[in-house]
């Protein structure tokens, strides 16, 4: 079954994704930030020359750099799965971003399989790796 677990965890792992996609909309690099464990890591193989970047503050500072090129970014997340065990948690979500490049309207679609801890009564992401499944391009404003 796609969704275990207690539902106030459940709830609480929801809250997590919609704090981060408000957080990547608003470009709240704090916000942000606060959705990651210590210890994180995030990985994009879809983009060779990113990587893996490991540690919240690294990882901090790469999205604060990735985010100059995605001005005016809508982001949205909802869930595909959690799966709660004790203070973990495994979790599917997709995204879809709009935003515009260089006179371009693009539209990202994506899968994130990330692994989930709480950490003093908060649910944190430890890992997060993202691939693409869907990308759109059309004139600026279509």
């Amino acid at each position: 079954m796609p969704f275990t677990g207690p539902a106030e965890d459940r709830l609480a792992i929801r809250d997590l994704l919609d704090a981060y996609a408000d957080a990547v909309t608003r470009c709240d690099v704090n916000n942000w930030g606060a959705t990651w464990a210590e210890d994180a890591e995030w990985s994009l193989p879809d983009y060779p020359e990113i990587g893996t970047t490991r540690g919240r503050e690294a990882i901090i500072a790469m999205w604060v750099e990735a985010m100059k090129q995605y001005p005016g970014i809508m982001f949205e997340a909802w869930p595909g799965s959690i799966e709660i065990e004790g203070e973990r948690a495994t979790v599917r979500s997709y995204s879809s971003e709009v935003y515009d490049q260089d006179g371009v309207t693009k539209r990202d679609r994506g899968v994130y399989d990330d692994e989930c801890v709480k950490v003093d009564g908060r649910w944190l992401f430890k890992r997060r790796t993202f691939r693409n499944i869907h990308r759109q391009q059309g004139p600026s404003g279509v």
